[in-house]
Order: structure tokens, then C-alpha cells, then sequence
């Protein structure tokens, strides 16, 4: 419902939910019963890392460091998997909010679905 709401009918995104949907983790998070917010993860072979992704906030609820609350849920998980980094695709307008959450841009901008994103990183190692 969050991801319809925010990537489908604000954003305009069309491919939303893909076959990644049945092998990531999910997190949603909750203000007392109402949803708010939500993302996955799941490993990459391919990127050996885990990969954040479809973080979203329901526009009612930005601002209130939801969004910040859900990437430390996501680590916490990835980290209690004895996972040691996290990747996403960031949209590039998205690009500070994860930069002030320790994730680095690396490589070139690229397009989904017409949108600018980059790919960022982040170690979730201790002494990283």
C-alpha cells in the first residue's frame, strides 16, 4: 500500500513490485497502528553486498525522521545477518538525506524509468 501510494501514484513510477518482492526482507514501520513507512532488502550476489531498496515515507509522514528510522531497522537486520555493507539506487534528489546517513555515491547517474538514481554504499562494519 505504501509503495502503490508513494512510487506508483505520486512518483509515477510503473514497475513497482517485481520478483525481487519474494526474496527480500520487508520492514514496515508503524506510528502507534497507522503504516508509514517501508523498504526491503535482500543479498546480491552480484554487488556482494545486501541491497536497500523501495525506501518509502507516505508524504503525511515526512519530515518526522521516519525515513532515518527505517534505514537503522534495515542495517540492524543486515548487520544481525552478519551482513557488512548495504547498496541502494538512490533517486539523485534522494542523494543527501542517504549521504547524511553515511552512504557514498560511486559511479555514474543512470536512469529507471526516466528518474536519475546513483548507486551508493555504505560499511556497516565497526571499524569502517
Amino acid at each position: 500500500m505504501i509503495r502503490q501510494e508513494v512510487f506508483v501514484e505520486e512518483q509515477g513510477f510503473v514497475v513497482e513490485f517485481d520478483e525481487i518482492d519474494d526474496i527480500a526482507k520487508h520492514i514496515v514501520l508503524f506510528k502507534d497502528e497507522t503504516p508509514v513507512g517501508t523498504c526491503r532488502f535482500y543479498w546480491s550476489k552480484e554487488k556482494a553486498s545486501h541491497v536497500l531498496g523501495r525506501v518509502a515515507v507516505r508524504k503525511a509522514f515526512r519530515g518526522q525522521c521516519f525515513g532515518q528510522a527505517l534505514l537503522q531497522e534495515a542495517e540492524q537486520q543486515v548487520r544481525a545477518l552478519q551482513g557488512q555493507s548495504l547498496c541502494l539506487a538512490a533517486q539523485v534528489r534522494a542523494k543527501p538525506f542517504y549521504e547524511k546517513q553515511g552512504y557514498l555515491a560511486a559511479g555514474d547517474e543512470f536512469l529507471d524509468e526516466g528518474c536519475p538514481h546513483i548507486w551508493m554504499y555504505k560499511s556497516l562494519c565497526e571499524d569502517a
